[in-house]
């Protein structure tokens, strides 16, 4: 895009990418988590830039992640809060009630459609509409 700016000054960097509309701000990040479905990636101490262009925010990561299993001991408290709402069958309820009143049927209904189409909301409404 700048054709070439591995030799580029970076105040003359930041000042056209201030005249073409990106904002770019240093956080200051204690810890960055990305969960996936079969591991979290922890960075500790890493670098986090976050750019703004056009309406859309961009952050950028820079470190090296600590890869651990999803729901270890060392695992958050947002992965504890995900199996308390979870009925048995692993479906939420939060999604039951939904669908339920989305689709005008009762919960159990809502529950075996969730359950058919692998949790996704939008395919379960769609199936009982």
């Amino acid at each position: 895009m700048f054709g070439g700016g591995g030799g580029m000054n970076p105040r003359k960097m930041k000042q056209m990418m201030e005249q073409m509309g990106i904002d770019m701000e240093d956080i200051d990040a204690q810890e960055v988590i990305i969960r996936t479905p079969d591991e979290e990636l922890v960075f500790d101490d890493a670098e986090v830039q976050l750019m703004e262009a056009q309406g859309q925010k961009t952050y950028q990561v820079v470190g090296e992640p600590e890869s651990r299993e999803v729901g270890s001991a060392e695992g958050s408290a947002a992965a504890d809060e995900a199996d308390e709402s979870s009925s048995d069958s692993g479906v939420d309820e939060d999604d039951v009630e939904l669908v339920a009143m989305r689709a005008g049927v009762d919960e159990d209904t809502a529950r075996e459609a969730l359950e058919a189409n692998d949790g996704d909301l939008a395919d379960a409404v769609d199936e009982l509409e």
